[in-house]
């Protein structure tokens, strides 16, 4: 019986395509979309007509007769996924990675951490550009935590006390504001800094070494605006208590006059 119709494009194979047709049709790691493609065109090659295809692999007519026509036509390039429309990418690999570089490593010059801002400045990118970089590399620079807890055996009893003063103060009870200002004494952290890194914040210990051979007590009068200082070699609770003797004598008795500790 002579067919009638367009007939279909012969697919011839080399020895080259088939093997590569029948490895992606098998690979476990080939998208099931190609190996279908694949199985295609290779029952193509035996000389069954596109209805026969069809039938035979469970899918439309108009689906054998595309992917027919496009290994004719272009090989095995034709069997994979063309570029999907859209607007072409404007950011290189260079620019991103400069970006994570500079965050890691490079601190602005007038602050202590990048903003989207600043960065944005810097690379030449926009604000949101750095902001989505910044989220797939998981880098927050603005955040910084510690990472060392205290070994007070006393410190969950502390806590305690010092949270309880604020939630249930006694009554007429007079409380001293002590504030360390270490500005004052040259420190350094009692463990390096632990950089920022990917899905990281910066990390460093919450307590300090001191260097300096200078230590200054002051107390403010906040009615007269009056301050109360003295200088001590060292940094202890000696040194504090000589402090607080001195106030004793230099702040006359009454109420309202007890200095806030600074």
């Amino acid at each position: 019986m002579v067919q009638r119709g367009p007939q279909a494009p012969l697919v011839v194979l080399s020895d080259d395509e088939r093997e590569t047709l029948e490895r992606w049709a098998r690979r476990h790691t080939t998208s099931q979309a190609l190996a279908l493609r694949c199985r295609i065109v290779l029952a193509c090659a035996t000389g069954a007509t596109n209805k026969q295809v069809a039938a035979e692999l469970g899918v439309s007519l108009p689906t054998v007769g595309k992917w027919r026509s496009r290994f004719v036509t272009r090989r095995l390039e034709g069997l994979v996924d063309e570029p999907r429309p859209g607007a072409p990418r404007t950011i290189t690999d260079e620019q991103v990675e400069a970006v994570v570089v500079a965050t890691l490593e490079e601190t602005p010059t007038d602050a202590t951490h990048w903003s989207r801002a600043s960065m944005a400045k810097r690379s030449g990118l926009s604000k949101s550009t750095v902001g989505r970089i910044w989220k797939a590399f998981r880098l927050k620079p603005h955040l910084t935590e510690g990472f060392k807890l205290s070994s007070d055996p006393q410190f969950i009893d502390k806590v305690r006390d010092v949270v309880g003063l604020y939630l249930d103060p006694p009554e007429r009870a007079l409380v001293l504001c002590v504030d360390e200002k270490s500005q004052v004494q040259a420190l350094d952290r009692s463990q390096p800094v632990l950089p920022m890194l990917p899905g990281m914040p910066e990390r460093r210990t919450h307590d300090y070494v001191r260097h300096g051979v200078t230590s200054l007590f002051a107390a403010l009068d906040i009615a007269t605006g009056q301050v109360i200082g003295s200088l001590h070699r060292r940094h202890r609770s000696i040194e504090f208590k000589k402090f607080l003797a001195r106030l004793d004598k230099e702040v006359p008795p009454g109420p309202g006059r007890a200095p806030g500790l600074r």
